[in-house]
């Protein structure tokens, strides 16, 4: 029967993938190819996933798993992501955002007179944006926008500069991640702890990896291809709003920590989550609107601002979940994962040695997908299964398994920030992930190495 079901689960893996890559819609292919796993799990005898209220009938509970899919995302992790996905369309909209990068980028201007160093520095202040601003295309964008034209100007050519922009949305970590959204609910832990306690100390490392990779691979290949620099008209980012609303994108950040278990600040703890913290912040902004504006009126309707974009992130991420959970519970029923651990085990392989499998093909999913997401999703719930049969924990299994899914995306050339930061630069965005795939691989054995073995 695992023969059997692994075989049938394989193949549609691959049809799906071949799916993925013609660019079908990726919410329709594994919202499908769940149904009909399950549906083959169903005919062929396979135990189907238990239901609480099962209708009676085998072949209707099939779409009673996608009832319950939306309403258990729709309450848990759907909300906090969508509460995420509003803030950030807030603050993009009222110019925080802009604020935030605007003083970012200030401390780069004195390492003008070393253009690769700058460069390289780009990533780890980028880094730092992207955990206060969780929107991949947004930052880019924007740093296309003001760090590019710095960076051709100073010699720095137009490939190296989009390479390492996009390089700065590789790790998509935070308490306002939707990764680590979705991490935290598998794991049934506090997105602060989540990143305090496990990411940071995988991050730091991985990012000064990719600062030295970058910084050698970029001056290597503009040598080697003497690729030309044209000088850029260089553009300061325009502020719509004071200098001061740059620490609205850090406050979400700055309440989670002040409340956390971590710090421990008050005698009776007050508990906060991440989706409370976003409404407040909301309201924190709503409120300075007020006061710059002394408009009633136009703030009542920067409030549409917010429930647009959890709009948005519904109909783009949280229904990509609700997709993913069924295509993991396919696999799951054609016994797919214990196919995998059978075999892997048979091999000599570990808990460790099935962690790495996971990690890789997270991120070929990832580099196929064009979507960190969409990889990550699809198989991050099987996490608690394998790691309760391969005697690892939750957690040690799970975190590289984040990384690996935000490091494919910035390899792949199908993915929404090549494409975007390719466009401006005027270069091919099979050219930019070509120049992050060294960077890229070997910070992937560093992960590995540093997660695993030291």
């Amino acid at each position: 029967m695992i023969l059997t079901g692994s075989l049938i689960a394989i193949f549609i893996i691959i049809i799906v993938a071949k799916l993925l890559i013609s660019k079908y819609n990726a919410q329709a292919v594994l919202l499908f190819s769940g149904l009909l796993m399950l549906l083959l799990a169903f005919l062929f005898g396979f135990e189907l996933p238990v239901l609480e209220k099962p209708t009676g009938s085998g072949f209707l509970d099939i779409f009673e798993y996608i009832k319950i899919a939306f309403s258990e995302t729709n309450a848990n992790v759907g909300l906090l992501i969508m509460a995420i996905g509003g803030f950030v369309a807030f603050i993009e909209k009222n110019g925080a955002s802009d604020a935030l990068v605007y003083l970012a980028l200030k401390p780069l201007s004195l390492m003008k007179k070393y253009p690769y160093i700058l460069a390289s520095l780009v990533i780890p202040i980028g880094q730092f944006l992207f955990i206060c601003i969780p929107s991949a295309a947004g930052l880019s964008l924007l740093l296309m926008a003001s760090m590019f034209p710095i960076m051709v100007n100073l010699g720095v050519s137009k490939l190296s500069a989009a390479s390492v922009i996009t390089a700065t949305t590789a790790f998509g970590v935070g308490p306002a991640s939707v990764i680590t959204a979705r991490s935290v609910k598998i794991l049934d832990t506090t997105a602060v702890s989540h990143f305090f306690n496990n990411q940071i100390s995988l991050m730091i490392p991985l990012t000064i990896t990719l600062m030295v990779t970058f910084f050698y691979v970029n001056k290597y290949f503009d040598k080697k291809e003497k690729a030309e620099i044209a000088p850029i008209e260089e553009k300061e980012i325009e502020l719509k709003v004071p200098v001061y609303y740059a620490i609205l994108p850090v406050l979400p950040l700055i309440i989670l920590l002040v409340f956390s278990e971590i710090f421990s600040f008050f005698e009776n703890p007050i508990h906060i989550d991440t989706t409370t913290v976003m409404i407040i912040c909301v309201f924190i902004g709503l409120l300075m609107d007020l006061i710059r504006t002394r408009s009633v009126k136009l703030v009542f309707e920067s409030i549409q601002i917010f429930f647009n974009g959890m709009g948005d992130i519904f109909k783009s991420v949280v229904t990509l979940i609700i997709a993913a959970e069924m295509f993991s519970k396919g696999l799951i029923s054609l016994l797919f994962i214990d196919g995998l651990i059978t075999s892997s085990q048979s091999v000599g392989l570990g808990g460790i040695g099935i962690s790495i499998v996971m990690s890789v093909m997270i991120f070929f999913a990832s580099v196929l997908m064009g979507s960190g997401n969409a990889a990550f999703f699809a198989f991050g719930p099987l996490v608690p299964k394998i790691s309760s049969q391969v005697g690892v924990s939750s957690t040690s299994m799970i975190l590289p398994m984040e990384f690996s899914a935000s490091m494919g995306r910035t390899v792949s050339p199908i993915s929404g920030v090549l494409i975007a930061s390719a466009n401006i630069a005027k270069v091919s965005p099979f050219d930019i992930a070509k120049r992050n795939a060294i960077p890229f691989g070997i910070a992937f054995f560093v992960m590995i190495i540093v997660h695993f073995i030291l």
